[in-house]
């Protein structure tokens, strides 16, 4: 394990079936009402947004402007589905600076939402910059609600919940977000604006009763993520630009691809770990860790000019691990001159240098200009395919009695190691259980030879396989313990 990326648990997560409340919508009832969070920076909207959704998903910290992307997730009010979106800080910024551009993005979520949530610092109270930006809402003529946040101690809060008056925006209903105060008055408060909003079910362009497909966009800090999805999606979602580290959180967007449902997930740079020292970065590449964990796909981006760095290699090997299947997605393709010579040294570099997902797709394209873009989702259909694949019982054994006949075993001490019986007892990654005798004697060299004999044969190219080898539990077994003795993962 290498110190420059954070291991992860490697609870078993094979299996995980989709939160109902987070991806699917009621099919026959009201479509979910959007609800917007915003404020200046610093007023406690992530905190707030955590507290409505239930979970701890957007990153909070007292340091101002955490937020910059706006974040998504459902919630559920007296039984009816909400889309919560947390957004960032609003400055009064201008131009092409970034805090011009976190700007954009929260007037974009005012402007689709249903409700809006105007949170505004009682302790602090309204301030000039609250003042503007309530008049920007208030000529977007959306239902709103004036919330008070940090009313914990009401001598620290009474001025400022009497200034919130002012902003001509109605009553402020006075919460603690962080202490979980005041939530059944803000609850009741929504619902009753919900009331004046048709809810009626709309026909989506996304059927949401199948399943779709998880894929994590990673890589180091300004590869281009962010970029690559807006292009997908065809609009300005996320928030893009020059600098490295724009994205903090991992955001979620759900899209139709091509006829396909998926989910993208954004994710923040991830630097080696001996360079993280910021808490926020910190925060945003546990993130990003979770991202890749709860992923079936992850496409690695990597900038052409720039491939296979140290920390892409880390970073695949973290992939590998965590038994996802993995798509090299090469962007800025469009900056390489001699294209055929560069594709074929990339390609001879991803064999060499990491062999446990020989024959993983890497494709080339342009993320900006969206020039080949359209051969990304085939190679992730491909990858997650395999790595669903399920490999007859019959077959394997087959298969395994043909490997020993070429390939036997090494004597040790003078006896012969019997592999058995072979079977497959996972998918998401195919996991290979070997029943065998002497366990403990078998050498890592033939466990390679099986695992890549698994891959080629039955045409499993660069997805994690695990073979377990586990004693042959045979009672007459001579040597005492060595039937209850398991194996390591090859």
């Amino acid at each position: 394990m290498s110190d420059d990326i954070e291991e992860i648990d490697d609870t078993e997560i094979d299996d995980i079936e989709v939160d109902e409340d987070g991806f699917y919508a009621d099919e026959l009832g009201p479509r979910a009402a959007k609800i917007a969070i915003v404020g200046r920076p610093n007023v406690g909207k992530s905190t707030l947004f955590n507290r409505l959704v239930g979970k701890k998903l957007a990153i909070v910290n007292d340091q101002p402007g955490v937020t910059r992307d706006r974040r998504e997730a459902m919630g559920r009010l007296r039984g009816r589905a909400l889309m919560m979106i947390d957004t960032a800080g609003f400055e009064n910024a201008k131009g092409d600076k970034l805090e011009a551009r976190m700007r954009e993005q929260t007037e974009g979520a005012v402007q689709a939402c249903d409700v809006c949530l105007f949170v505004y610092d009682a302790r602090a109270g309204v301030t000039g910059l609250d003042e503007i930006f309530a008049e920007f809402v208030r000529k977007s003529n959306v239902p709103v609600v004036l919330v008070a946040n940090k009313c914990e101690s009401s001598r620290a809060s009474d001025n400022g919940v009497a200034e919130g008056y002012s902003l001509g925006l109605g009553d402020p209903i006075e919460v603690s977000a962080e202490h979980n105060v005041g939530m059944v008055e803000l609850d009741e408060e929504i619902a009753d604006r919900l009331e004046l909003v048709d809810l009626s079910p709309v026909v989506d362009e996304i059927d949401r009763r199948d399943a779709p497909v998880r894929i994590a966009i990673v890589g180091r800090p300004n590869a281009g993520k962010s970029t690559l999805i807006n292009t997908l999606i065809g609009q300005d979602r996320l928030l893009v630009g020059p600098e490295a580290g724009v994205t903090r959180d991992a955001i979620t967007i759900d899209h139709m691809w091509e006829g396909r449902r998926v989910q993208l997930h954004d994710t923040a740079g991830m630097r080696k770990k001996a360079k993280v020292q910021d808490v926020l970065e910190k925060m945003s590449v546990h993130d990003s860790l979770h991202a890749i964990r709860f992923a079936q796909v992850v496409v690695l981006l990597m900038d052409a000019t720039s491939v296979f760095d140290k920390q892409d290699l880390q970073i695949a090997a973290l992939v590998e691990r965590e038994g996802r299947a993995l798509v090299f997605g090469i962007t800025k393709w469009d900056l390489v001159s001699n294209k055929s010579e560069a594709a074929k040294s990339i390609r001879e570099q991803a064999e060499r240098l990491l062999p446990k997902l020989r024959g993983a797709p890497v494709v080339m394209f342009s993320g900006l200009t969206g020039r080949k873009v359209e051969h990304l989702l085939p190679a992730i259909e491909k990858v997650q395919i395999d790595w669903s694949a399920k490999v007859k019982t019959s077959q394997l054994n087959d298969w395994l009695g043909e490997k020993i006949r070429r390939h036997p075993p090494p004597a040790v001490n003078g006896r012969h190691i019997k592999p058995k019986y072979i079977s497959q007892t996972k998918t998401r990654p195919p996991t290979f259980v070997l029943k065998c005798s002497r366990v403990s004697s078998i050498p890592e060299s033939y466990k390679r030879y099986l695992v890549n004999g698994l891959r080629e044969d039955f045409d499993l190219p660069g997805i994690p396989i695990r073979l377990i080898i586990r004693a042959d539990n045979n009672p007459y077994e001579s040597e005492k313990g060595e039937k209850t003795r398991g194996g390591n993962n090859g």
